[in-house]
């Protein structure tokens, strides 16, 4: 068990955002509050939380506020029912509440379905304070898993996540992100070695039971045949960048049939 969830209390953000749009504060306060009043557990993940683990400031156009899926029906009535304009943008993980151009984001799982928010996300969030009202955002853990899988040509988190493990590799539990990323271990290798390039001074910062115990498995892996169906989890990161492979080059979407290997 990491220590994360022991330190909640005591921690202080290393940073906030900076607002694209300045005028959308008292829209987030507002939003906040309402949220708070409403009584459903909540967190707020992206730069929010990016900010406040790494101490690393950038623009940000809105919130993300993650909540469990049987809950962000609930937010959405709850704010329509108060005037605000809702949308249901991808009703797999996403919705959002508007007031004008200003908006946030009502997001339950990941774009590809491998990541429903549960209740781990909210036993092992932090509490800051954000406009002078506390809030819990997403712990280290469950961000570096929100971030793995986001590699599209216009938007890569890699950089978030070798950012998270620099600054935040002691509250990182690397046995849950494990558990998290069980089905999908070469992602989290790739990302493990890509940190481990980027700092070279920093490499003990990832255990070495989760390095050995990856590159084990890629060890074992090497000694067996290929799969005999052909399959592209590449859509996982992007269903438009791999759209051919699916189209017209045979491959299976993460689910579903594809051509057989003809050896």
């Amino acid at each position: 068990m990491g220590g994360e969830a022991l330190a909640a209390a005591a921690f202080e953000a290393k940073a906030s955002p900076i607002l694209k749009n300045p005028e959308a504060e008292p829209f987030y306060i507002e939003a906040i509050r309402e949220l708070s009043e409403l009584g459903i557990p909540y967190l707020l993940a992206g730069t929010y939380a990016v900010s406040a683990y790494t101490g690393i400031s950038r623009e940000t156009k809105d919130l993300d506020v993650f909540c469990k899926a049987g809950d962000y029906p609930r937010i959405l009535a709850h704010f329509k029912a108060r005037g605000y304009a809702v949308e249901i943008e991808d009703e797999r993980w996403l919705g959002k509440v508007f007031k004008g151009r200003h908006f946030f984001d009502v997001i339950f799982a990941s774009s590809n379905g491998t990541m429903p928010v549960g209740d781990a996300w909210l036993e092992h969030s932090c509490e800051i304070e954000l406009f002078g009202i506390p809030v819990r955002i997403i712990g280290p853990t469950e961000l570096i898993w929100s971030k793995c899988f986001i590699q599209l040509r216009h938007r890569y988190d890699g950089a978030d996540v070798a950012h998270l493990i620099l600054r935040a590799h002691e509250r990182i539990d690397w046995h849950r992100l494990l558990g998290y990323m069980e089905l999908h271990w070469e992602v989290l290798l790739v990302h493990l070695l890509n940190f481990r390039w980027i700092y070279p001074a920093e490499r003990d910062f990832v255990p070495v039971w989760l390095l050995d115990e990856l590159l084990d498995r890629l060890e074992k892996q090497r000694q067996l045949p290929a799969p005999q169906m052909k399959v592209c989890r590449g859509r996982m990161y992007s269903r438009v960048d791999y759209e051919i492979d699916v189209k017209e080059w045979g491959y299976a979407d993460v689910g579903g049939e594809g051509e057989w290997r003809n050896d």
